[in-house]
Parts: structure tokens; sequence; C-alpha cells
């Protein structure tokens, strides 16, 4: 093996992607900016430092991002091996001591005999081959040289996403299918309608729940680009009803009547197992989302496959730009990973790189790329990258991006998911043993 892959950026992408090339036999020369060149959010110079938060969320199989980690396990990845080394108390989470993690990661790269490390600013896309996975916070002059590869139309600069719920979980005794006056299909949307009672009470609780923080850095970006539902709420009781809100051009059919008020779901993924909730980005905590989202009829025992933010985050428009495994469509040698790709997370981002690394390396020994299935969730993710929409926005590990159950089981929830988990991992098992990767 002669070809040495520059990987760019050593947070959990980056580090994921190196140690699955390493691993394989690839050398690898892992480029990170810190200490020299920092971000607003870091303050080390470590490899994978956790800026946000030290858990990696939920570990059991009838949760999404219990089996992305247990689909991980299976290909020996280093972020969950430095996190159990690592792992506190938490319940059912695996959260980590965030320096002890960062330091095993860093030096187990820094002392791998393939992996040569460079302490330096990267301002340009390097040499194929290579992997860009810089995260979110990339700007300025690799920003623009990214921005200029073949293909690409634009680079998103901060998310305002709309919570998503599963189609499964809306209660379609209390909402309808409907387009104002008729138009489309006359059933684009999932409509839930209010009373005057019903909208009074949701919106005194919109107004008073508690925010996520933002930070200073993101302020201005987040905010010139989309206002919050709960911003705008705050400009009147009845300005969401005159808003995203209106009923106009809807019927009630359980009622014969238009509702006082509606709230709106548009399918969004092809499958339609997701529905996004048109207009209600929000800077609310998750809880609070779950709190108040779930007064709204219709939403009562809704299952959120992902849940709204607004924060800072350079990423690609990746359907347009992007193939298989995060290969660039207009040459395979360059690849990315981590939250520049469209997956949203830090399990998310280093699976990514996993999936990013381990391709790359296949490719370069001159073999076939591992084809990952959608009944997995890093294939599903990865799905989810390269699948064209009219709104593409980043998406975390969540049950509703995998392919449908052929039956569905007795049960309920829990025993779908458990079914979904065991299938994922009788793929992903007879994946490995076809590619042996």
């Amino acid at each position: 093996m002669t070809n040495r892959v520059t990987v760019v950026g050593a947070g959990l992408a980056g580090s994921e992607a190196a140690w699955q090339l390493v691993k394989r036999g690839v050398p690898v020369r892992l480029v990170e900016m810190r200490p020299a060149h920092t971000t607003p959010a870091h303050v080390t110079a470590g490899f994978a430092e956790l800026v946000c938060s030290n858990s990696l969320k939920a570990e059991h199989l009838t949760n999404a991002s219990g089996l992305l980690k247990a689909e991980m396990k299976l290909f020996d990845s280093l972020i969950l091996r430095a996190a159990e080394e690592a792992r506190v108390p938490a319940g059912g989470a695996l959260a980590v001591d965030r320096e002890r993690f960062s330091a095993i990661v860093t030096a187990t790269l820094e002392n791998h005999p393939l992996c040569e490390v460079a302490r330096e600013r990267v301002d340009d896309i390097p040499d194929a081959p290579c992997v860009i996975a810089t995260g979110p916070l990339t700007d300025g002059a690799l920003a623009e040289a990214v921005a200029r590869l073949p293909g690409m139309r634009a680079l998103h600069f901060f998310d305002a996403e709309a919570p998503i719920v599963t189609a499964e979980s809306i209660d379609m005794t209390r909402a309808f299918r409907a387009s104002r006056y008729g138009r489309g299909e006359g059933d684009d949307y999932v409509n839930c309608p209010m009373t005057e009672a019903e909208y009074n009470a949701f919106y005194d609780a919109l107004v008073s729940a508690e925010l996520a923080e933002v930070h200073d850095f993101e302020k201005k970006l987040v905010f010139e680009g989309c206002l919050a539902v709960e911003i705008l709420a705050g400009r009147g009781r009845m300005t969401l009803a005159f808003g995203p809100l209106k009923p106009v051009g809807l019927v009630d059919p359980h009622t014969g009547r238009q509702p006082f008020a509606v709230v709106q779901l548009r399918q969004d993924n092809v499958a339609g197992t997701l529905y996004n909730m048109v207009g209600f980005q929000t800077r609310l905590k998750w809880d609070e989302q779950r709190r108040v989202f779930g007064m709204i009829p219709g939403l009562e025992r809704a299952e959120f496959a992902r849940y709204g933010v607004m924060h800072r985050n350079t990423y690609l428009e990746s359907p347009q730009v992007l193939a298989g495994n995060y290969a660039l469509k207009a040459n395979p040698l360059i690849r990315f990973a981590g939250q520049m790709t469209g997956v949203e997370g830090y399990v998310e981002s280093a699976a990514s790189g996993m999936t990013a690394g381990i391709a790359l390396a296949m490719r370069l020994q001159g073999r076939e790329e591992i084809c990952l299935s959608g009944q997995t969730v890093m294939g599903a993710l990865m799905r989810h990258t390269i699948t064209p929409t009219a709104d593409f926005q980043p998406m975390n590990a969540n049950f509703g991006i995998l392919d449908a159950l052929d039956e569905r089981p007795r049960g309920g929830k829990k025993a779908r998911y458990e079914r979904l988990s065991q299938r994922a991992l009788e793929t992903m098992k007879e994946t490995i043993e076809k590619y042996n990767p």
C-alpha cells in the first residue's frame, strides 16, 4: 500500500475515519489545526473533543442510537472503544469523562505507526485520496474551497430545523389529511386541528417554555436566517393563528367545520414514515418540545425522530454532490465525514467517518466497496445524505429512516424496535462476512 490518505480534522468523524484506515494498513496523515488555531466551541487540543455533552446517548437496542453503537462495535470503533474505557455512570446512557475519552483517542492515533499527525491549518482541499471531516464550524478559506468543488451549489451555514415525528405515532382520529383548498394531491399534508381553547393553552405553554442555550458566536447567524416559532409567537397571541397555523382553506372532516388553528405536517421522506412540523423551527429544549408539542391534537403520543434545533452548522447540499459511502461524485477518492455531510450528533458523525474510512480503504486496496443496507442505521444515515429532497436537512439516528419491516410484530412499539434491531445486526453481520472489511 503506497497511497497515503490525508484526513483533515481530528474530531469524532476524522478520528474514526483515520482509525479505520490505519487498522486496514492504509497510511494516514491526520491534520488537526488545534492548538495553533481553534474554534469558538473548542477549548482543548485533544482529538475527539466533546464540546457539548459527555453523553453518547442510549445504549439499549430499543433506541436507534443504541443500535447504531452496536453496529459500530462490529467494526471495532475507536470512538466506542475509548468511550468504554472512559465511561462514567449514567443509567442507560453511555457517558464519559470527556478529558480521558479525548486523551485515549489522541494517544491511540498519535502512537500508531501508520498515522502521522500534523498540527496545522488546512485552507484548501488536499490532493486525493483524502477525507474532509472538519466539522460544523468549517469556515474561511477551506469552506470556500469546498464550495468550489464540482457540482457544489451551496453550503449551509446554520441549522434551523423543525421537529420530525414518525407517521405511525400521529393520532389520525384527531388529525386529518388535506391540502389547503384541495390543492395538490388533496392529501399532501397531515393537519392537526385546534379549538380556540386548545390553541390558547398551547400558546401559553409555548411562550413560557424553557429555551436551549445559544452560543454568542451563533446568535447572529441563527436569527438572521429563520425565526423560531416561540419568537414568532412572542409577537402576539394571534400571530401564529394568522401565520403558520392559519386554518383557512381547511375543513376538519371530523367536525365539518374550519378549525380555529391548524398545525400542518409535511411528508419528510420518500417512504412516508416521517413527517416534518411545518414552520416549527425552535430553540426549545428537547424535553420542552416533547411536552409543549405533545399538547397539539393528534401529537399527544408523537414519537420524535428528530427534535427541532437552531445552531451554527456548516453542511453540504449532500444529495447533489455525494455518492455512496460519502464519496464526492466528481472524485471518489475524496470523501467527507461528520456533521458537514448531513448527519446530526456525535455518534452519527463517528459512524459516517467509519463508513468513509472503511470504504476508502477498500477502494485503495482494489476491492469492491462495502455496501451498507438501509436495514441498518449506518446504511440508512448514509442513504439520507444522498437522497434528493426538496429541503435537505441533517438527520440523526432514528428508527424512522430504516427500511420498514415486512410484517408488523405484535407487542407494540418496543417489539417493533427490538425486531428492527435484530434485523439490523443480522444484516450487518452478513455484510461483514460478505465483504470482510
